[in-house]
């Protein structure tokens, strides 16, 4: 019972952040989860987690979803996995996180410098959504391409949040099916998934509250913060390894 309060407690937290700014739960929950259970457990906790998310804000905010942009960040993710399981089996990982935090950090800066900045046209979801697929399945990072790419996009917040779930919601769809295929989904997964269910419903509200109550400029500084830190973290991660 301890175990799947703190299990609970870390998915609310990982869920209140997914909730009010769209990205950002991976860097949380999953580290977090394997503190306390194995990683083999805690990566489809959290994948059916990003499931019900994203599931359940897609279908209060769906009229703000970017349907051609998500449709084109899904396909060209699909299109970078290969490549991201390559470069996981032939580039040391130190050297892609240093340089995946250095690239991350300065376009946080930058966008801080310029934020007047911003893309013209939608096409290049093609490009953010391959790099994101690339990242993904090297590390599992998807969500830092995605959150430039919505930034230079100069999205609302609601747009923000309900364009990346109509990501994320396909993405982790066929994550859960592979895990479900080689095995690790597993009766302890589903207890600890039910489990956490109160814990994700009170998150997912709250976040919303406070994603419709956030200006842009608020919520992009919050983005963009978001993004230093998972930088710093990719950058001491890189550092620790070598």
């Amino acid at each position: 019972m301890r175990i799947t309060l703190e299990v609970g407690c870390v998915l609310f937290l990982a869920t209140l952040v997914r909730s009010a700014v769209g990205f950002g739960e991976a860097l949380i929950a999953v580290p977090l989860l394997a503190l306390l259970i194995p990683v083999t457990v805690a990566a489809p906790v959290a994948a059916l987690v990003s499931i019900t998310v994203a599931a359940v804000v897609m279908l209060q905010d769906w009229r703000h979803v970017e349907a051609r942009s998500a449709l084109r960040l899904v396909i060209a993710t699909l299109a970078g996995i290969p490549l991201g399981l390559l470069l996981l089996t032939h580039v040391a990982e130190p050297i892609v996180k240093a340089v995946l935090a250095v690239v991350i950090i300065a376009f946080a800066v930058w966008a801080v410098i310029r934020p007047a900045t911003g893309l013209v046209h939608e096409r290049w979801a093609w490009f953010f959504g391959f790099v994101s697929g690339v990242l993904g399945g090297a590390y599992g990072m998807n969500g830092p391409p995605l959150a430039i790419y919505g930034a230079l996009r100069k999205w609302s917040p609601e747009r923000f949040r309900a364009t990346l779930q109509g990501y994320f919601l396909p993405a982790s769809l066929v994550g859960v099916a592979g895990y479900a295929v080689v095995g690790l989904w597993t009766a302890r997964v589903t207890r600890l998934y039910v489990m956490s269910l109160p814990f994700v419903a009170v998150a997912i509200v709250a976040g919303g509250f406070v994603n419709r109550r956030l200006g842009a400029h608020r919520f992009l500084s919050i983005v963009y913060g978001a993004l230093v830190v998972i930088g710093i973290t990719l950058l001491v991660q890189s550092i620790a390894m070598t």
